[in-house]
């Protein structure tokens, strides 16, 4: 049954009404413009959208896909699973074979269109450390990177918006640290889960390794909290909201969809302000030129896959690849830097979780009838209701042994999501599944090519594993699930079998390595880093690429370190300074 529903909401559409105002209809309607934007996800739409702020400056926005604005499963947030992979809204891309996740090759979800991967995401919308952005301030020797300054921009591009049932939050966020007036909503949880009294029945008889936490959002991260998810009443909220009615009707925006760029291009010596682009609708390669500059926010893996056709990485590499190099950049498509989880799934004694949804269709277009009339019941949130960030001992072996990885001692090592349902037994039963991903992970892979066809796929290798501390903090992360669920009374009446079937460390290391996937949280492809620095780094504190003029970079690639979080939030917040930035650099209002 599981692949007739999901058939079924993959061909649902939910009209939303998308003014259309600054949609070209073909690249015969472009014109001149000062700046020319390459994406549209977080980075792009927010770029695109801050700078046409000022009337006096015009801004091309060309999407690769389509407007995205007819899909109901997109907009319902709990049909999240059902986005990637292999489906329309996706690249569909997939990792080179992983040596330590015994030779896997595994999808590695984007997203395209209008929205990006925050599109196709799950929605869940969490910051990091102040540890962690701090850290892009050390590495960048540019303090405007670091959570003090860069809170601000959080918040500005943030709608927090009260939960559809209408129940009392308090306890459940921190308002001074949330925005009212962004663009993007951010809410808790507007409908109940069986096991949430579960979840914070153990924050309080197990406080001193599960405290919970009022807000994750904070800077100070550790602990066991609500979910904070991208839903703006019921509905998820991804870039294409900085792309609102009123902003597409101003004048000086247009938007190109379906078009796929092939390369940037210099108009002189220095010089990088064309784009190459393929025309949709004659299949031929044309230019069109920023007077400005082109901002590209392809994302992580879009972004160094366009770089390294345009001539810009490694030189040597490119050269043998018969590609000319223009600009010497090693670190182009370098330091990928990803998490990775694993799942444990426990057979229940209930009939309360999600997994009755998943096989009964009926059942399902009840529910999904009353978030189309209503915006209220379980679709109105994504697949958790609960997470936690946490840390190892201080004292434990794994640090003492390979060092610490996290940011900072108030940085989380590992992650839990708490799931009621979705587990991956579709058969019969109901289960609950905690997926632990590591998120200060030390390994690091990279985005090459292996083809001067700039429409080719990437080859995508995070490295996953690569570095030893890694399995280790995720086979730790595996049994502080399994005390979560054990050490509990809070559990003892709802579990009836353990399906994970792994005690000891060589049976939990195969474990990691028969079933572990990336979180897709890919950043750091074309990191920053200071002025003046030619050794590492894409781009310069001002997303500038180093060594040329007319191109920047606002996206996840420049982050120059992966935050223990799930990446959508920091890319608004890079976005927003970013415009700022730029803003700056022009005399812009």
């Amino acid at each position: 049954m599981l692949s007739l529903f999901s058939l079924i909401f993959s061909v649902l559409v939910y009209l939303t009404p998308l003014s259309l105002g600054a949609i070209l209809h073909s690249s015969a309607d472009l014109k001149s413009y000062d700046f020319i934007v390459i994406g549209a996800g977080p980075g792009g739409s927010t770029v695109s959208n801050r700078l046409t702020e000022d009337p006096s400056i015009s801004v091309l926005l060309l999407e690769a896909g389509g407007a995205n604005n007819d899909s109901l499963t997109i907009d319902v947030p709990l049909l999240c699973t059902k986005l990637t992979p292999n489906t329309q809204w996706d690249w569909n891309y997939t990792t080179t074979p992983q040596p330590n996740l015994n030779n896997r090759v595994l999808p590695f979800p984007r997203g395209i269109g209008l929205g990006g991967t925050s599109a196709v995401n799950c929605l869940v919308y969490t910051r990091g450390s102040k540890q962690n952005i701090d850290k892009w301030a050390a590495l960048s020797k540019d303090p405007s990177w670091g959570w003090d300054a860069m809170l601000p921009y959080f918040k500005k591009s943030e709608k927090f918006n009260l939960p559809v049932d209408g129940h009392n939050i308090t306890g459940q966020f921190d308002p001074a640290f949330h925005g009212f007036k962004g663009y993007i909503g951010v809410s808790v949880p507007g409908a109940s889960r069986a096991i949430d009294g579960r979840v914070i029945q153990t924050t309080e008889k197990l406080p001193d390794e599960f405290p919970f936490t009022t807000d994750m959002n904070t800077g100070d991260q550790l602990g066991v909290g609500w979910v904070q998810a991208l839903i703006d009443e019921g509905v998820r909220s991804s870039s294409a909201s900085y792309l609102a009615p009123q902003v597409l009707a101003r004048e000086n925006l247009d938007i190109l969809l379906h078009t796929r760029v092939a390369r940037v291009l210099p108009s002189s010596n220095d010089s990088f302000n064309v784009v190459q682009y393929l025309d949709s609708a004659d299949g031929n390669l044309k230019n069109v030129t920023a007077s400005k500059e082109i901002i590209l926010s392809a994302g992580a893996v879009g972004t160094p896959n366009i770089l390294l056709h345009s001539g810009i990485g490694n030189a040597t590499t490119l050269n043998s690849l018969g590609i000319t190099p223009l600009l010497h950049l090693p670190s182009v498509g370098q330091n990928l830097t990803d998490h990775i989880g694993v799942s444990s799934t426990w057979l229940v004694n209930s009939t309360l979780t999600y997994d009755i949804v998943l096989r009964n269709t009926t059942l399902a277009e009840t529910l999904l009838q009353q978030w189309k009339e209503k915006k209220t019941g379980i679709n109105v949130d994504t697949s958790e209701n609960h997470l936690a960030f946490l840390r190892l001992p201080e004292n434990s072996t794994i640090l003492q042994t390979f060092g610490d990885p996290a940011a900072g001692n108030e940085t989380a090592h590992f992650e839990f999501l708490f799931q009621n349902g979705l587990s991956q037994v579709t058969a019969s039963g109901n289960y609950l599944n905690i997926p632990a991903g590591n998120v200060s992970p030390k390994s690091s892979g990279a985005i090459t090519i292996n083809s001067t066809n700039p429409f080719d796929a990437p080859l995508i290798d995070p490295g996953l594993l690569s570095a030893q501390i890694d399995i280790h903090i995720l086979r730790e992360a595996i049994r502080t699930a399994h005390r979560f669920i054990n050490a509990s009374t809070a559990w003892s009446d709802y579990i009836l079998q353990d399906l994970t079937n792994a005690t000891t460390d060589d049976q939990i290391d195969e474990f990691i390595r028969d079933n572990a996937v990336s979180f897709f949280h890919p950043v750091a492809t074309a990191a920053m880093s200071p002025f003046n620095t030619t050794d590492w780094g894409v781009v310069n504190p001002d997303l500038r690429v180093k060594g040329v003029k007319g191109l920047r970079i606002v996206d996840a690639s420049v982050a120059p370190s992966l935050p223990a979080a799930h990446t959508s939030a920091a890319v608004y917040g890079i976005a927003e300074h970013a415009a700022d930035i730029i803003k700056s650099a022009y005399g812009l209002s």
